[in-house]
């Protein structure tokens, strides 16, 4: 022991021993020595408890155990200072390898840190996602280490968490250009190198004083360690002479960390605001074998060419710009062809379903959603309302539904009108942070294939099955397949941010799972995710990238009505309060259009495609005139059909409608003008077809009303087989 029972002081192998007096219950006087480990890390010196025990006035020490409940309930006792290593080896060899951290009463212990408390215990390891993201989490602060040993007292670091698919780190580079994707294989070498020494990786408490006299020389971590309470302690993480503010969570040591990629950079105002400094964030992914690595970067690799950002860009289909303002996308003529037929489709649908469809102000009274609730529940994602000047308030509207319901109630209804269907390509914004801002999918102005029905409680059921079966069928349309159903609830534990009544919730939840049931359709259920006036119905759709998100949604709502005092006329001549549907198709045009941008990679399917037929001559002076001739044909049956007649070679114009992604490329030539045909080549394919020019028309009209693609090699091309 490295003390005496006076609590002498002594260092030993890098601990350090003094005591303290306490007594007992019984008023007996016990000393309790404390063992500090000594950790020197650079030219700072950190000591913390990791041993207690007591003794009594004879000396005798007595070394207290600490209790253990694991998961499944079991409890077993350990000596004071056990490590969550020694626990897993105590369980097994092959659990110790592959466990990553501890986690006591919540909180991250490191494998190798002393444990002199017990409670509720459980290991972290490699096979669990919280194992994956402590290891991302690790490479970030791998990469702040590496950073600075290149770049010493140059760099000043924000944030370094995990996130889906990988981690990043905010950093400001005061000297000289910021961090750039040339300088990764230099960065990527040297965080190897520091992998190679295996440095241990230590947490620590430290106090608010020493903290500041640490980081003194970086301004985001000195304002992060000012906004924490004034008398919490400190958690910092040590890997040699690196240290790192952190709560904890990490791999134990360097040497864990072995298949990594920094990936990209990206401009990111700090803390997300505006008016703060922009900085760089350096992102990257990490995984525990190389198989999962190469998997993932084949993976972003198929991202980045069906990114509906590059795919516009290529096509132009449409732009973003600061000239404009961030977050507002102008279509050019060719996305303005896609985004045409999609309203004019879905229309069309839900006027044959039995909608009426309307257009509303996209500015309204802010009265209307203070009513409604939407100014208490989303004012942080709405505009500032504008001041007329004679005391009214005008606001961008953030959703439909309240314009929606002044439809409705414009004249008294009667139970002969409901269900009443009221729909509406509605224009809304929101006050998106422009970090969040992302091409097509966030946008701060976006129409919304938006509607409304107004039931009565015993129509509610058949309702919600006609628009799920419109829901269907739209899909199959756009061959969407891979998709599944969420019943979303308030969250229990949390109802503040959700209207207070509890009955209409259990209601109103009971009601949409019973529907489902009697459906017999298979669903998952989600807490926290409703609407702040109801529960839904999520249709949860896979994108091209491998994310999750909403595409269709049906709502209860038995708060708005309420709230707006709908009522309708019943059989009895009383007046009664219906109940009010929220149901969205196809989401916005803007992220419905990016969603199949990427699905289809390009290539639309014909009825879609912004260009359906290229007509191309062999020869101007000889075939130009029938080539001019046809397209004008095509064009007055609504077919989107242009001539090429630049002066370029015919297998370039052939090239750049493939590049295009065209699905019909018709060559005219001689034998075409003599016989009134039309060679045609089909995107995907290097075959060609003769058709009279009556057929093709016939057929591409028929492909184009039947919503197909031009042919299977064009699937094939889309799918990448």
């Amino acid at each position: 022991m490295c003390c005496d029972i006076n609590g002498n002081v002594s260092r030993v192998k890098g601990y350090e021993c003094s005591s303290y007096a306490v007594m007992n219950s019984g008023g007996t006087a016990y000393k309790r020595p404390v063992i500090r480990k000594i950790l020197m890390t650079g030219r700072f010196l950190f000591m913390t408890d990791v041993i207690e025990s007591t003794t009594d006035i004879k000396g005798e020490i007595i070394m207290a155990d600490v209790q253990i409940t694991f998961p499944d309930g079991a409890e077993k006792s350990f000596p004071v200072n056990v490590t969550p290593l020694e626990i897993a080896k105590s369980i097994s060899s092959s659990l110790a390898k592959k466990a990553v951290s501890g986690k006591l009463n919540g909180q991250y212990v490191g494998m190798n840190d002393a444990m002199t408390t017990g409670g509720n215990f459980e290991l972290i390891t490699k096979d669990d996602e919280e194992g994956l993201q402590l290891l991302r989490h690790s490479v970030s602060h791998l990469l702040a280490q590496a950073l600075n040993r290149l770049y010493p007292d140059q760099i000043h670091y924000g944030v370094g968490p995990f996130i889906a698919n990988g981690f990043y780190y905010d950093t400001d580079k005061v000297e000289g250009n910021q961090i750039s994707v040339d300088q990764f294989p230099e960065i990527e070498k040297m965080m190897k190198r520091i992998v190679k020494e295996n440095l241990p990786i230590v947490s620590r408490e430290i106090s608010r004083d020493e903290a500041l006299e640490m980081f003194k020389n970086d301004p985001y971590k000195i304002e992060l360690i000012n906004d924490l309470p004034a008398d919490e302690h400190i958690s910092i993480a040590v890997q040699g002479e690196h240290v790192e503010l952190d709560r904890g969570g990490l791999v134990p040591s360097t040497g864990w960390i072995k298949h990594f990629k920094l990936t990209s950079v990206a401009g990111a105002y700090w803390r997300g605001k505006s008016s703060n400094p922009m900085l760089q964030r350096i992102y990257g992914t990490a995984f525990w074998n190389a198989d999962d690595l190469d998997a993932e970067m084949k993976r972003r690799a198929e991202a980045k060419e069906r990114d509906h950002r590059k795919i516009g860009a290529d096509q132009d289909l449409f732009f973003t710009s600061q000239e404009v303002g961030s977050g507002l996308a102008v279509w050019m003529p060719n996305g303005a062809a896609i985004r045409r037929t999609l309203e004019r489709y879905i229309v069309d649908r839900e006027v044959q379903d039995g909608y009426q469809h309307v257009y509303t102000p996209v500015l309204s009274n802010l009265n209307l959603y203070k009513q409604s609730g939407h100014w208490d529940h989303y004012r942080d994602d709405m505009f500032p309302p504008m001041d007329m000047g004679d005391g009214e308030f005008l606001e961008l509207r953030p959703m439909n539904c309240p314009s929606h319901i002044m439809v409705y109630k414009h004249h008294q209804r009667s139970y002969r009108d409901l269900p009443f269907r009221v729909a509406e390509l509605g224009m809304m914004h929101r006050y998106e942070k422009s970090g969040a801002l992302t091409g097509l999918s966030r946008v701060r102005e976006m129409t919304l294939n938006d509607g409304h029905t107004f039931v009565m409680l015993d129509q509610i059921e058949d309702e919600f099955k006609k628009i799920l079966q419109l829901m269907v069928d739209v899909y199959k349309d756009f061959d969407i397949t891979d998709y599944r159903f969420r019943l979303s609830y308030r969250d229990p534990k949390n109802t503040e941010k959700y209207f207070d009544d509890d009955e209409m919730w259990e209601k109103a939840q009971r009601m949409l799972k019973g529907a489902m049931d009697d459906m017999d359709l298979e669903y998952f259920e989600a807490e926290g995710e409703a609407a702040f006036y109801g529960p839904k119905l999520d249709v949860q759709i896979k994108t091209a990238l491998g994310g999750e998100e909403t595409l269709s949604t049906i709502q209860l709502d038995f708060l708005l009505p309420e709230r707006f005092d709908v009522t309708y006329v019943g059989s009895d001549g009383e007046l009664h309060r219906p109940v009010m549907i929220h149901r969205g198709i196809i989401s916005t045009m803007e992220r419905f259009t990016a969603y199949l941008t990427e699905m289809y990679k390009g290539a639309f399917p014909t009825w879609l495609a912004p260009h359906q037929v290229r007509i191309i001559p062999v020869n101007r002076e000889a075939h130009g005139e029938f080539a001019q001739a046809l397209t004008d044909r095509l064009v007055k049956q609504d077919i989107r059909a242009d001539y090429d007649g630049r002066n370029e070679k015919l297998g370039y114009l052939i090239r750049n409608a493939q590049s295009l992604k065209i699905p019909y490329t018709l060559v005219i030539g001689d034998e075409e003008v003599s016989n009134d045909t039309v060679t045609i080549r089909r995107f995907g394919s290097r075959d060609t077809s003769v058709k009279s020019v009556d057929q093709f028309e016939t057929d591409l009209l028929a492909d184009i009303a039947n919503h197909s693609r031009a042919l299977d090699t064009l699937e094939k091309a889309v799918k990448g087989e």
